[in-house]
């Protein structure tokens, strides 16, 4: 299993954008993106995402943290 980078959220919403989530809309620092299977995922908008944060999201889209990493 491939350790987790430290990445911004704007970077992690690029890479999600690879896996079909689209920009909804930004809410303060917290961005939204949808996907046309029904999941939606809020990533902060700060310089580095905790790494916790980013396994949850990571998790709550559907993919394994290999398969994240090669989208960067």
């Amino acid at each position: 299993m491939a350790s987790l980078p430290v990445i911004s959220g704007r970077e992690a919403v690029k890479a999600f954008q690879k896996l079909g989530f689209l920009f909804h809309h930004q809410r303060g620092s917290h961005i939204i993106l949808y996907h046309a299977n029904g999941r939606h995922l809020s990533v902060p908008d700060h310089k580095e995402l905790d790494r916790g944060t980013l396994r949850a999201l990571i998790r709550g889209a559907g993919v394994t943290v290999d398969e994240f990493v090669k989208l960067l």
